[in-house]
């Protein structure tokens, strides 16, 4: 299967305006580019590229004052499968975890571990360790927040979205995040594309979607508490401790955002 992806960003600068961009499809799906995601400026800038500390494949630019406009778009093969499902990973003593994971277990600016640790040992300590714990924690939290994108606020934290019971898909992570760090399992935030592939309609308007990892046994597993079932066609972007690792861009000066367009589609074949 192949699938075309991409955006567009049109903004309004007052002045000329320094910006970092989290929009390249993540370099672990590289390999699957049948056309390149490069992104396209209008006016042309000069863009650098660069990987963060999370592996994340990152640009730098200077939008001119007035109307700027940033697109990419994407052609790649995907497998076409679900996300994996496997309900007998175990969950790794905090002990025998990779230096690598540690990071995860920690709080972060979106996810108060230290004011959710309670709630989350009262709701997921009877529930076995494991898959079925994560599970759980995505059961919970996919029942407790109402989804809306009127209730969107790029300021909600994870604990301020369990107390409101409401949010969009970056909100369902934060709180998911949270609580598993909680009960000791490493989870990361992640974003990206994700389509309506293998749903039925009606189909709500496209946007970047967010979603989370969970480490298991040896190895990163996908969980999504917004969807709540295995999905197709998830194209990662970019992971981190939440979304202020992964902004989508970070401006310093004075804009507008005028207009924001996000698509993934299947390419028909010829």
């Amino acid at each position: 299967m192949q699938l075309r992806v991409g955006f567009e960003m049109t903004y309004l600068c007052a002045q000329p305006t320094p910006m970092m961009v989290a929009l390249s499809i993540h370099p672990s799906r590289s390999a699957d580019l049948v056309r390149p995601d490069a992104l396209l400026t209008n006016p042309a800038v000069a863009i650098t590229s660069y990987l963060d500390l999370f592996g994340n494949r990152c640009s730098r630019l200077v939008a001119p004052q007035g109307r700027f406009v940033l697109r990419s778009d994407a052609v790649l093969n995907d497998s076409g499968t679900p996300d994996v499902v496997e309900p007998r990973a175990p969950q790794t003593a905090v002990e025998d975890l990779p230096a690598s994971a540690l990071l995860y277990l920690l709080g972060s600016r979106y996810c108060e571990t230290e004011l959710l640790g309670d709630i989350a040992w009262q709701r997921f300590a009877s529930v076995p360790p494991g898959w079925a714990r994560v599970q759980a924690i995505c059961d919970y939290v996919h029942g407790h927040i109402e989804f809306g994108y009127a209730h969107a606020r790029h300021t909600r934290t994870a604990m301020e979205a369990h107390t409101e019971g409401r949010g969009v898909c970056r909100d369902y992570a934060h709180l998911a995040i949270a609580l598993c760090r909680c009960m000791n399992i490493p989870a990361r935030y992640c974003t990206g594309y994700l389509g309506d592939v293998g749903t039925d309609p009606p189909y709500g308007p496209m946007d970047f979607a967010a979603w989370f990892e969970a480490y298991l046994g040896d190895r990163w597993y996908t969980f999504d508490a917004r969807n709540n079932v295995p999905r197709i066609g998830r194209v990662l972007v970019a992971r981190g401790r939440d979304a202020c690792d992964v902004a989508l861009s970070s401006t310093f000066g004075a804009n507008t955002l005028e207009g924001f367009r996000v698509w993934t589609d299947v390419v028909e074949a010829a």
